[in-house]
């Protein structure tokens, strides 16, 4: 199996069918009857419920049950999510993963009870893992850099925001923004904490980072949910005006916000189309198509000059 590399965000006023038409390989004689686990790292973050929802929209358009567990963001609860998955012995099991090293013996336990894991978002750092769908994570972080260094001219002090470090996806966008900082000589970060996509979190460390640092010039938070948190203690310190700054997911919150002139940019990476990618490729297996080990969905700087034409979800 090879690596695809598959470009899903097209700028333009695109229907969302058409958008998923880059990477759908839906059978014409579907079969229905499957059990699908879905081991979620969270239900309270806006992205992974739009995750689900996406996951939800290509069961039922198959006629797949579906069973989901919600882990809190806690690794050791995942890991029992996944043990009680396994013993309903659904036909496969997706897993996004609260910690790449963690959810590795939860795999291996799958494999051993012979149900296909796919997993989405995370890697898992260790099992056999039919396939894997997420974002390009260090492109993510590359375009936000960038978009900071350009809007700035190159120069300027400069905050980031890191998510949960345990997986690759926080770890890759660090090193994608960190990438094009250094290329900056005159952008220098003046602080980067870890907020762990989390929104009161960023609120926090936010509020600390303000205090500490009298001129701000940038802020890149690896997450929308970590940008929002972060916002409102920009503007409760009433500095708005002062801080370009940068998220990644493109949820619909912070897609207003970019409207309405409280934050510059986002990257859109869609958590509905992930959702019913993850589902499609699952089904796919199941009905005994051959399909992509690793598969990248690309993603896309969002501003104000194409918020209007980003498509989300259907």
């Amino acid at each position: 199996m090879k690596k695809k590399n598959l470009a899903l965000l097209m700028a333009g006023a695109m229907a969302a069918t058409s958008l998923m038409a880059g990477y759908t390989l839906v059978m014409a004689d579907e079969k229905e009857g499957y059990t699908i686990g879905l081991a979620m790292n969270t239900q309270t973050n806006p992205f992974f419920v739009t995750v689900k929802e996406g996951v939800q929209k290509a069961c039922d358009e198959r006629g797949i049950e579906l069973i989901v567990t919600d882990a809190q963001d806690d690794p050791a609860i995942q890991q029992k999510d996944v043990e009680n998955l396994i013993t309903k012995k659904p036909d496969a099991i997706i897993i996004d993963t609260c910690d790449s090293d963690a959810i590795v013996s939860s795999v291996e336990a799958c494999n051993e009870a012979g149900i296909p894991v796919f997993t989405m978002d995370r890697e898992a750092n260790g099992g056999e893992v039919i396939s894997h769908i997420g974002y390009d994570a260090i492109k993510s972080g590359k375009l936000a850099g960038q978009f900071l260094a350009d809007t700035l001219e190159g120069k300027g002090k400069i905050v980031e925001l890191q998510g949960v470090m345990g997986t690759n996806v926080a770890q890759n966008r660090s090193e994608g923004f960190n990438e094009v900082i250094k290329e900056n000589p005159d952008m220098e970060i003046v602080a980067c904490q870890v907020a762990d996509f989390d929104r009161a979190k960023a609120m926090s460390v936010m509020e600390n980072i303000l205090q500490a640092n009298p001129e701000i010039d940038g802020l890149y938070a690896a997450n929308d949910e970590m940008l929002l948190g972060a916002l409102e203690a920009i503007e409760g310190a009433g500095r708005t005006d002062e801080i370009v700054k940068c998220g990644c997911d493109a949820l619909d919150e912070t897609m207003d916000a970019i409207r309405d002139g409280s934050v510059e940019a986002t990257i859109a990476e869609p958590p509905f189309f992930l959702g019913k990618a993850i589902l499609e490729t699952a089904y796919n297996y199941l009905e005994g198509e051959e399909v992509e080990e690793v598969v990248i969905l690309d993603n896309q700087l969002v501003t104000k000059d194409n918020v209007d034409d980003i498509v989300t979800k259907e």
